[in-house]
């Protein structure tokens, strides 16, 4: 297979990640933890931006993770728990990520490092999700959007897509992980995607979608079914697909199919489904990861839940549509701002 050489374009977008969002400084420790199956021209190209801002670099290159979050714990070293609570920035280039493990909680703990949740993220979608959107525009869309959802909560949302998701819950309080330019010490996203957090036990409906992240990101030969009722009750299809996503909801929910603890809007102009990145897809415009299992805030729950990806979804906020197959009709700003929002062609 022939691989592009993107050149100055991951060049570019490495350089707006760094500097124009996790906002790196000279002086400053940079980690860059990656696996053995990270994307390599991505890992160069952001060592090498953050050296062009006179940082000190650090590149750890692990095993892959066979689990996200808490269950990678007993496959972290001690070396990389040392690394990742002694740096400025992390930039975790891991899939998957050690989002949610006890060497991310130490190193969110020390109130010095920002965090960044690159998971999996190859040269093209550097280029797509960084180099070929106005980042400044794609903040305001993403606050004005989040801005909405804080002014709904308490209220009721419903979900529907083309292949026969129909679920309602009533909208919670916001998560403190951010996707806009770094703030301080703490976590952040890759920009391009709007948290829509449920009360837990007010789901209920059918959540059928087309890719999951469970061990590993894969499309679906056959899509997968979810009936809930405030919590998962039934798994249906996928083929073989489906039983792993059991055995995954299971392991991450004490042996029950737990909760749906997240859905999310993709906003992102330029992101492209591919089937091969999990960040950028959730990001492409209309689509939704759907996080399951059991939230960090419940006992034995923690960041080491599987993901569901369906696409071109509808949104209704408190009986108003504001997503329809995709695209963001309102309120009026809200879509007025989005219209705008366009890729870049450089």
């Amino acid at each position: 297979m022939l691989i592009a050489n993107l050149g100055p374009e991951l060049a570019r977008a490495a350089e707006a990640m760094t500097r124009d969002v996790l906002l790196v400084k000279s002086g400053e420790t940079v980690l860059i933890t990656a696996d053995t199956a990270s994307d390599m021209r991505t890992v160069e190209a952001i060592q090498n931006a953050a050296r062009n801002l006179d940082t000190k670099v650090a590149l750890l290159i692990i095993p892959q993770l066979p689990f996200q979050g808490a269950l990678g714990d007993p496959y972290i070293s001690d070396p990389v728990r040392a690394a990742v609570k002694n740096c400025d920035v992390w930039i975790d280039l891991n899939f998957p990520y050690m989002a949610g493990s006890g060497a991310f909680d130490a190193a969110m703990e020390n109130g010095r490092t920002r965090y960044y949740l690159a998971a999996g993220l190859n040269a093209e979608s550097m280029v797509r999700l960084f180099g070929k959107v106005d980042l400044a525009a794609l903040f305001v869309v993403t606050d004005a959007f989040d801005a909405l959802l804080a002014a709904k909560k308490g209220k009721p949302c419903r979900i529907t897509n083309q292949v026969g998701t129909d679920v309602t819950f009533v909208i919670a309080d916001p998560i403190a992980m951010g996707t806009g330019k770094a703030k301080g010490p703490g976590p952040l996203f890759v920009p391009g995607t709007v948290m829509i957090m449920p009360k837990e036990d007010s789901v209920r409906g059918v959540i059928k979608f087309d890719a999951v992240f469970h061990e590993y990101y894969t499309p679906l030969a056959e899509p997968i079914t979810l009936e809930v009722d405030k919590t998962v009750k039934r798994v249906a299809g996928g083929v073989s697909e489906g039983a792993v996503l059991e055995r995954s909801l299971k392991r991450a929910s004490r042996g029950e199919y737990g909760y749906i603890i997240h859905f999310t809007c993709g906003i992102h102009p330029a992101a492209r489904y591919t089937g091969t990145c999990f960040l950028e897809d959730q990001r492409v415009m209309g689509y939704n990861a759907v996080g399951l299992g059991l939230p960090f805030w419940m006992p034995g729950g923690g960041e080491n839940h599987p993901d569901a990806v369906l696409s071109q979804q509808s949104i209704w906020l408190d009986g108003e549509q504001i997503v329809k197959d995709g695209l963001i009709i309102g309120p009026p700003h809200l879509a007025h701002l989005a219209e705008k929002l366009q890729p870049l062609y450089r």
